[in-house]
């Protein structure tokens, strides 16, 4: 092999490791599992158990329930993420220079249902479907950094069963079992080795073009303390596994088809303390602090111990603050406020930004009849301006195969509506 295809083949691989870097590189989770909690920030999900969706949160709340309860409803997150001030340098000089802003947001939906079933005073089963994880951004085709933007597409799909026990008046636990599908789409490209390097080798085509998806086992326990009807506790802890994908996976520097191996991917393991005081017949205060592993997410490989990232990820924190006004017997009106820190530390991304960020939620609920009410949530999600610096090494040192400097910024809105009943 002659040095300048051996060179052009070391390019794609250095070229291929920092754009699945890019790949993942941000907190995918998802706070979507209700409409309710949507209206309040999520702040005190982990207790109130005002209808089936508690049990997302903490399974322990299931013994707050007397009679069986369906709760079903989607959401929907609106994102609206910029890339501007984007200057790219290229080996290819006719490539160098500033990039046209970019919006990559999308429009995700969330569907989630949940039936809790109580068996006597003490147990109570329930079981759930719903989601934890999911981002989506899409660069235009042209775009001339897309071995850095590019097309991410990831999300999972929780199917839930649990139980709770009541152990006396004052303390409730509970648990279950989480099959959580997981499937990505990653695609990569880069034009400078598709545009001036062809010519001198059989490299071509996308540096990284992944469909997969694939199922995994997880757990979560949980426990509600009662000081009083008008206050009380919860606490709950979720395990979430390593999910392995298979399907489609073309990975240049690894011989291109690597559709044989997995994809290996670890997602966060989550704890939730929550608070819920009822002051007086109209008004009810709340509280969360969540934390979120993503430390856990130390690399992206494949079963063929093919690396293709290590990360320098952080864990993440949830602070939500909410109130509830009981207006009357029709109507219950929500509001909240949640800060939420970045999964990001070191490396930052042009293909999934990430920042601390501010929940300014709002929501109601109208009470059909004793039985069954309809609840709506509003959030405006805002985040903060991102400097982003990314450069693609080359095997020569101090000599970039390209880089990228960039402002990024995401804000969202999320909004939702729910059904439940209780029978």
């Amino acid at each position: 092999m002659n040095k300048k295809r051996l060179f052009t083949k070391s390019v794609v691989a250095v070229a291929i490791t920092m754009a699945s870097q890019q790949a993942l590189a941000a907190g995918f989770q998802l706070n979507a599992q209700s409409a309710t909690g949507l209206g309040r920030a999520f702040a005190g999900d982990a207790v109130i158990a005002d209808n089936a969706s508690a049990m997302a949160r903490n399974a322990a709340a299931m013994s707050l329930f007397d009679a069986p309860a369906i709760s079903l409803g989607i959401n929907a997150i609106d994102t609206d993420i910029d890339v501007k001030n984007a200057k790219y340098t290229s080996l290819n000089p006719a490539l160098s220079g500033d990039l046209d802003d970019q919006s990559v947001g999308d429009v995700s939906y969330v569907p989630n249902i949940y039936y809790i079933h109580p068996i006597n005073d003490k147990w109570a089963v329930g079981a759930g479907i719903y989601s934890n994880f999911g981002t989506k951004t899409e660069f235009s085709s042209d775009y001339r950094a897309n071995e850095y933007g590019g097309m991410t597409d990831v999300k999972s799909i929780n199917f839930a069963l649990s139980a709770s026990y009541r152990i006396n008046q004052q303390w409730s636990v509970g648990g279950g079992l989480d099959v959580i599908y997981g499937s990505g789409k990653l695609q990569r490209t880069n034009q400078f080795i598709e545009g001036t390097l062809e010519s001198a080798t059989n490299v071509s085509g996308p540096l990284l073009d992944v469909d997969a998806d694939g199922v995994a086992l997880g757990w979560n326990i949980g426990t509600v303390y009662e000081l009083n009807d008008n206050n009380r506790f919860g606490l709950s802890y979720r395990y979430s596994p390593e999910l392995e994908a298979e399907g489609d996976m073309y990975y240049q520097p690894g011989g291109g088809d690597i559709g044989n191996e997995k994809l290996k991917m670890p997602l966060p393991d989550m704890a939730e303390f929550s608070g819920f005081h009822k002051l007086n017949d109209k008004f009810a205060v709340h509280y969360s602090v969540q934390w979120i592993g993503w430390s856990a997410f130390d690399k992206l490989e494949t079963t063929g111990s093919k690396v293709l990232n290590t990360y320098e990820w952080q864990d993440g924190w949830h602070y939500a603050l909410g109130g509830t006004y009981y207006l009357n017997n029709d109507w219950t009106l929500r509001t909240g406020y949640m800060y939420d820190t970045s999964a990001q530390d070191e490396i930052t991304s042009i293909s999934v930004p990430d920042s601390d960020r501010q929940w300014f939620s709002a929501g109601f609920t109208y009470h059909i009849d004793s039985k069954s009410n309809i609840d709506f949530g509003l959030t405006y999600l805002v985040g903060e301006d991102v400097s982003v610096n990314e450069n693609t090494a080359s095997p020569i040192p101090g000599v970039d195969i390209s880089s990228i400097s960039a402002t990024t910024h995401a804000n969202a809105l999320l909004y939702g509506i729910q059904y439940s009943r209780s029978f």
